[in-house]
């Protein structure tokens, strides 16, 4: 069995979504899973809101295959109450998909409970980042005699991402004795945070390698890519104690519920440095893409016996003026702002 990703992939960096897809996509290819060919597909893998159209192309196109949405968010949660986004995987969820995969206990839970997912099949499987670039490779070990380096990053300038935290960090973090670079985009202008603007993936992996902390203030995250690329690099982290993070963490880390708190959590960390590092346990990117494909095996063979979704007209138009809304009223937005 072949699967086909129905994503528009660019290849300069656009997105979580995208930098992982793209990995997976790899990963399948590497293991003959994987087919750009839609035609010979048997299985079709979608993705939260994005290239809709095309899906309902190809579910009416190809009825009787199985279409998989790997879906994240919801994203009301860190975005505006009335984000589009959600209800747009909503009606895909409930009307084209056949199965769902989850990034996280979390997002499943919080999806589920606003009501936007409805599938009899559905799975959580997280993400993981390109093994070549995130990985404990000449990392630098930690070193009792220098100054322990702190880091953190973020592409979005969202407040939600955790600004908050990171300007108390840079207002009341004894700096004589941390060292601490931010990298990325922030609406926070830093005066002891050494600020580095954002780079590209292996610069990000040669930054983390050098760092022995990652902080982690963001408090809304259905699978958070740069958290698992620090980790990943086995990089133990403090991190925010909400939403996801205490999947991925677990005891690689320390969590935190104020800002006040993440002094000490840090130094506990380097009083037993070596124990939470040994401690980090993420699948890497192979083990995902078997997850994701024998979960794709599983649900061919329940629908073996059963009818796959069938789109009706209403349903079609339904969705397709609901992503023409969503474009336009975005557009509007922009040129509002």
């Amino acid at each position: 069995m072949k699967c086909h990703c129905i994503f528009k992939f660019v290849t300069e960096s656009a997105g979580g979504g995208n930098a992982f897809l793209t990995n997976l996509v790899n990963d399948f290819e590497s293991k003959g899973r994987y087919t750009q060919n839609p035609e010979q597909a048997q299985i079709f893998l979608m993705n939260s809101h994005h290239n809709v159209e095309k899906v309902l192309t190809y579910r009416r196109k190809y009825p009787d295959h199985l279409f998989v949405h790997r879906i994240d968010g919801p994203m009301k949660s860190y975005n505006k109450i009335k984000d589009w986004r959600d209800d747009i995987v909503r009606f895909v969820n409930h009307y084209v998909a056949d199965a769902t995969i989850f990034q996280s206990q979390w997002s499943k839970l919080e999806n589920q409970r606003l009501k936007l997912t409805n599938t009899a099949l559905s799975t959580v499987i997280p993400n993981a980042p390109n093994p070549v670039i995130f990985n404990t490779q000449q990392r630098n070990m930690f070193l009792s005699d220098r100054k322990p380096r702190l880091i953190a990053s973020s592409w979005s300038t969202n407040w939600k991402k955790g600004f908050k935290t990171l300007d108390w960090l840079d207002k009341n973090l004894d700096f004589d004795k941390y060292d601490m670079t931010f990298i990325g985009n922030s609406p926070v202008s830093f005066k002891n945070i050494r600020h580095i603007p954002p780079v590209q993936s292996l610069d990000m992996a040669s930054w983390l390698k050098q760092s022995d902390v990652y902080i982690f203030t963001s408090a809304i995250e259905a699978c958070s890519n740069a958290l698992l690329e620090a980790l990943h690099c086995g990089v133990p982290v403090v991190g925010v104690n909400s939403s996801s993070n205490p999947e991925f963490i677990g005891q690689g880390g320390e969590l935190y519920n104020d800002p006040s708190e993440i002094p000490y959590k840090i130094g506990k960390i380097f009083k037993n440095y070596s124990v939470y590092q040994k401690s980090i346990q993420n699948p890497r990117l192979s083990e995902i893409g078997d997850q994701y494909y024998d979960f794709m095996e599983t649900c061919v063979n329940a629908q073996k016996n059963s009818l796959m979704k069938r789109l009706g007209n209403l349903r079609y138009v339904q969705i397709k003026c609901l992503v023409l809304a969503w474009k336009i009223f975005g557009k509007l937005e922009a040129m509002r702002q």
